[in-house]
């Protein structure tokens, strides 16, 4: 009962967005969501944070609808630099170079095209079945959350996020992570309005605002590194057919499935983002394929696996985002932020107050999903011209959109100093590789600790036990502890041997012959 009563929100949601403005919406949204993710340099969560200050004046629903198509379009279009010229359009793409570019070398570019649109759309489909299926139910589970559970979430969030965007490195994470939550310490704090760290300035007694922060970090950061980097040779058109072959979904159906389900789980953790789910789904692949050889020099397999799992993340990001108010990726993040903005109110209440949102954006990704299926089919070799703008014409253009997007929020040209400060600084931490996705999930993660924490703390009379002995709690906690201890070489080692040990003393227990 509880499916038809599903799949029955679905269609009345669907059903509302078959309308010519929304249509008309949907269109130029994923459209423009390609080009932003095609052009080197400009990434998703950039896309989402500039569109959102476009979308003030929308009605709710058909803002949320635009960025979404925006998000969609952007994973799918950074597919197109990485198979013809070897740099991925977002960092979500960058698993798509390694067997798209050798097949566009091969001269099956067009072939490779079509693998990804294909691999798109049904990571897309495999992710919003999830989004339907998943977030009524964790949204009411959700519901069982309080304070306690709540800071956990948000130090789990960090750590994980931290863990799986810096593998070489997890330390670096943490500290990105660890600086967005100093960073959400800045202003009044949210119960008695206490000034931290505001040394006098009034501007900062509301805090730095989430949007200018997010796009000096992901907008005028990527204009910097862009600039820095030397510019890329565009290769030549496909000339084969770029419609997705039948034989190449029959061939693969298990990878399509298996990067599916990674790429969904990967986007509902919070914090980690489309690059990983790309990354897992493609290592599953090639551990899984009986044609291991070809990864890395054109394997269609290994194309689809990341193509698929990339775009997965999208509605496995946007459950938690929805349910729990904690973004799976940095587009979520914003897509989080522009849902407040526009009066919604995304969280453990979401399906009380408004559970039919929920199916309107399962509708969203699937308009979205069949908006990129048909530019991919029909538009992909005209839209390969946009790849032709040069960059000295095309960075100071986006440079002008942070500025008007940082300033059209509250029209205060501290926000514009805001946005530039982040730039800086995440141009700096990006050349010592930090990863981004922590930091600004912590600014977004901050203020939720910070009033869990004192909230629980309050509720207890400042005992620290129950953070520590309720059920999700305690699972939080282990979990986090053990991510740090595992991930911390000296600590691994040494747990390893110490495991040996035990488990040596076990067995000659067990073979001792009893006198």
């Amino acid at each position: 009962m509880a499916i038809l009563d599903n799949l029955a929100s679905f269609l009345k949601a669907i059903s509302g967005f078959v309308t010519p403005l929304a249509l008309l919406h949907i269109a130029w949204s994923t459209l423009l969501g390609i080009v932003i993710g095609a052009l080197p340099g400009l990434t998703a969560t950039m896309g989402i944070a500039l569109i959102t200050t476009l979308t003030y004046k929308l009605p709710a629903d058909l803002a949320i609808l635009v960025l979404i198509c925006v998000y969609v379009g952007a994973i799918y279009g950074g597919s197109r630099t990485a198979i013809l010229i070897n740099i991925p359009g977002t960092p979500a793409n960058a698993a798509t170079t390694l067997d798209g570019f050798p097949l566009s070398m091969q001269g099956l570019a067009g072939r490779a095209m079509g693998v990804a649109t294909t691999g798109s759309v049904f990571g897309s489909f495999i992710g919003m079945f999830f989004l339907a299926t998943i977030a009524p139910v964790l949204g009411n589970y959700a519901l069982k959350f309080q304070s306690f559970e709540f800071f956990w979430l948000a130090i789990f969030g960090i750590i994980i996020s931290g863990h799986l965007t810096a593998l070489e490195d997890p330390i670096k994470g943490w500290i990105a992570g660890f600086l967005g939550l100093l960073v959400a310490m800045v202003g009044q704090e949210g119960i008695h309005a206490y000034e931290r760290f505001t040394y006098g300035t009034t501007e900062l007694l509301g805090g730095f605002a989430l949007i200018p922060a997010m796009v000096g970090a992901f907008g005028f950061a990527e204009v910097l590194t862009v600039m820095k980097n030397p510019p890329a040779k565009l290769a030549d058109a496909p000339k084969d057919s770029v419609f997705p072959k039948i034989l190449d979904v029959l061939q693969y159906w298990r990878t399509i499935i298996r990067s599916g389900l990674i790429g969904t789980l990967i986007g509902i953790i919070p914090g980690v983002g489309e690059d990983i789910g790309a990354w897992v789904s493609y290592a599953a692949a090639r551990r899984k394929s009986k044609e291991r050889e070809k990864f890395g020099k054109g394997s269609v397999e290994g194309l689809m696996a990341a193509e698929t799992g990339n775009n997965a993340v999208v509605p496995g990001a946007i459950i938690p985002a929805l349910t729990l108010a904690i973004p799976g990726s940095a587009p979520a993040a914003v897509l989080l932020a522009a849902m407040f903005i526009h009066g919604l109110r995304p969280g453990p209440l979401i399906m009380v107050e408004t559970p039919q949102f929920v199916y309107q954006v399962v509708a969203m990704v699937f308009f979205a999903t069949l908006a990129i299926f048909m530019y991919g089919v029909g538009f992909s070799k005209l839209l390969l011209k946009v790849l032709a703008i040069p960059r000295s014409r095309l960075m100071p253009v986006v440079f002008v959109l942070c500025v008007i997007g940082s300033y059209a929020i509250t029209n205060r040209t501290f926000d514009i100093w805001v946005m530039i400060g982040f730039g800086i600084i995440g141009f700096i931490l990006r050349q010592m590789r930090y990863p981004m996705a922590p930091l600004v999930l912590g600014i977004i993660l901050g203020d939720l600790m910070d009033k869990n924490l004192r909230r629980g703390l309050v509720l207890t009379d400042g005992d620290l036990a129950p953070f520590f002995t309720r059920p999700i709690c305690l699972v939080l906690w282990l979990i986090t502890l053990s991510s740090i201890v595992l991930s911390i070489h000296p600590l691994r080692h040494a747990l390893k041997e110490a495991l040996n040990i035990l488990w040596s003393k076990i067995r000659r227990l067990m073979i001792q012959p009893v006198r």
